[in-house]
């Protein structure tokens, strides 16, 4: 009997630990919006992201920027459910935060849906454009 709960415990010991790796690998990328040339750069299981010209805030869970500005949404606070994570962000003034979930759908596509307090707004060409309530990121 005890061979077999050996057996089985050294099938399953290699199982856990690939599984394991896959969620944390979930939330650790760069995921990347074409239409509104955004990027996140995560990792909500370390919380070890320096955020670049921004070296006072320490490292954080991650952030949110756009390409070719340095102006950024630092990633403050994430709490991760499953293929669901609960973040906090603020500007990088730190005069507004916002709220937003950001769903997993499969290996490449993450959902980012603002659930609440101030808008998700970005420079675009000396002018702060509004981003939609929901966004579409792939993992690169």
């Amino acid at each position: 009997m005890r061979e077999l709960i050996f057996a089985l415990f050294l099938v399953s010991a290699p199982l856990a630990t690939r599984a394991q790796s896959a969620d944390s690998l979930a939330f650790n990328s760069y995921l990347y919006n074409e239409e509104y040339q955004l990027f996140m750069r995560i990792n909500f299981h370390e919380k070890n992201i320096p955020v670049p010209e921004h070296d006072y805030y320490g490292p954080l869970p991650g952030y949110l920027g756009r390409k070719r500005y340095q102006f950024c949404w630092p990633v403050v606070d994430a709490e991760v459910e499953g293929d669901k994570a609960v973040i906090t962000l603020v500007n990088d003034y730190g005069s507004e935060d916002l709220t937003a979930t950001l769903i997993r759908e499969n290996d490449t596509t993450y959902v980012f849906r603002h659930k609440h307090g101030s808008a998700l707004k970005m420079p675009n060409n000396g002018k702060w454009q509004k981003m939609p309530k929901t966004l579409i990121f792939v993992k690169r």
